[in-house]
């Protein structure tokens, strides 16, 4: 793999949140615009030889440029919520808390030594009540940025396989691939929460539409007429939240690459990180992490999350390489 500079790294995943920062707001604007296209195109009726007369577009760009300050505006301050609140929101996802000098104190001199190594301001440091290992950093500032480790991983890791974990975690901090995921975390939320009301709305349509049919002995045109826009928006929706995961591929599965190789040179032992990325990679599971979007953000994905089909289909669009092949790339200095 050519090698990559912690500023340029930083420069690029500042690019690649700017690009996500764009590419979600189009996303948002032409799902919009297809549904009131799709809307204008059946209500359109037919001329006289029985042609339908199709979409009329200056009346759906009308529309588009009426609703779209409603749509950037609530989706903005929806972001700059989520964005403000990425630390609470990934924390209460995660199940993680603070974790005290006097409670642990070997993890924070494993912390303090990497980052006075790194010269690093120290993160905040976090950990999970759950026996699994595993480890992840979050954060999009001085302010928010945290290690996470569980107590699993304490436990059963040494002390030059919990330094490289955490020299891992350190580099994520320091090449910014923590803001990245975030922005890329809360735009999936988004849309994920969208498409979920969306679906809801129409299973509360069609359920209201088939009382009033049967309280109209059968005469409900009206009810039928709304399931079919609802199932249109639910359409849409999906397709909108798919093009969202496909923006995950603004995220460079080298990242992980790249953060090893910091952890590896941070502890000064490449083997003790593959070490402990092989003990992970038999118990990475953890209970309380039922999101796919924060599952990214950990060392290695909890497997447990996916299996079968949706494993295949999470494959996809993941943001982590094989820990195979992660661990024979360390295995090489």
């Amino acid at each position: 793999m050519r090698y990559v500079g912690i500023y340029t790294q930083q420069v690029r995943n500042n690019t690649r949140s700017l690009l996500l920062l764009t590419l979600f707001p189009c996303i948002l604007i032409g799902m919009v615009w297809a549904f009131l296209a799709i809307i204008s195109y059946l209500s359109s009726g037919q001329d006289d030889y029985g042609n339908t007369n199709g979409v009329d577009w200056y009346t759906v760009n009308g529309q588009l440029l009426a609703v779209l300050p409603w749509i950037l505006g609530i989706v903005g301050i929806w972001f700059l919520i989520s964005y403000a609140f990425n630390t609470t929101m990934v924390r209460k996802a995660t199940g993680a808390r603070p974790l005290k000098r006097s409670e642990n104190p070997r993890v924070y001199n494993i912390v303090e030594n990497l980052c006075m190594t790194a010269n690093m301001d120290m993160p905040k440091v976090n950990i999970i009540d759950d026996p699994q290992l595993n480890a992840f950093a979050s954060g999009i500032d001085k302010g928010s940025y945290t290690v996470t480790v569980t107590t699993g991983l304490c436990k059963l890791l040494n002390d030059e396989e919990l330094a490289g974990v955490i020299g891992h975690e350190l580099t994520h901090i320091r090449n910014r691939d923590t803001r990245l995921l975030i922005v890329s975390i809360i735009f999936v939320g988004i849309m994920s929460t969208l498409m979920s009301l969306t679906i809801r709305l129409l299973w509360n349509t069609m359920i209201f539409s088939g009382n009033s049919r049967r309280s109209n002995n059968g005469k409900g045109n009206n009810g039928l007429t709304l399931i079919v826009v609802v199932a249109i928006a639910v359409v849409l929706a999906i397709i909108g939240y798919f093009f969202t995961l496909l923006t995950r591929f603004a995220i460079s599965r080298k990242r992980e690459y790249m953060a090893d190789a910091g952890g590896a040179e941070l502890c000064g032992n490449p083997l003790a990180l593959a070490s402990a990325l092989r003990k992970i990679s038999r118990d990475p599971a953890l209970g309380d992490i039922d999101r796919e979007d924060v599952a990214q953000l950990f060392i290695i994905h909890p497997q447990a999350l996916t299996s079968g089909f949706s494993s295949w289909f999470s494959g996809l669009f993941s943001t982590h390489p094989s820990t195979e092949s992660r661990i024979k790339y360390l295995e090489q200095f």
